[in-house]
């Protein structure tokens, strides 16, 4: 455990996130989504809600320029309650997310640096969030020494 980090914070997700550049995407996976099929790098999160590992990534992860969280559309294009739990997770609101169509949403996964399957169980409770950049401290301009 490390000092303010959130516990769900594994060594592996954490260096996969740092090694991610800007706009380099994760997608966090319910239990239903083809994580193995589709991911080039994995990790498995069971017994853990897509939201809640959500509001943990977020804590360490700049998000980048809208659209930078994008959600499955649901079928009938309702917006369901999981959804907006990930939303609120993202800390954008709905307002802040680009609902996909599901087999676009799977190439996007598909190409993401990242995929995360969690162990939740209600469907379309996936998302996939872009890095931003990381702000440099007050008065540097970030050039290396």
């Amino acid at each position: 455990m490390l000092l303010g980090l959130d516990p769900l914070l594994t060594g592996d997700l954490l260096a996969a996130l740092d090694a991610m550049g800007h706009s380099d995407a994760v997608c966090l996976a319910d239990a239903h989504f083809p994580a193995d099929r589709l991911a080039d790098r994995l990790l498995d999160f069971p017994g853990i809600t897509t939201p809640d590992l959500l509001r943990a990534v977020c804590s360490v992860l700049p998000l980048d320029d809208r659209p930078a969280v994008d959600l499955m559309a649901s079928a009938d294009g309702e917006v369901l309650p999981v959804q907006r739990e990930l939303a609120d997770a993202a800390g954008v609101g709905l307002d802040g997310v680009r609902f996909v169509d599901r087999h676009a949403f799977y190439d996007v996964a598909g190409s993401a640096y990242l995929v995360v399957r969690t162990g939740e169980i209600r469907t379309y409770g996936n998302v996939i969030v872009r890095k931003g950049v990381v702000p440099a401290p007050d008065g540097q301009r970030g050039t290396a020494r």
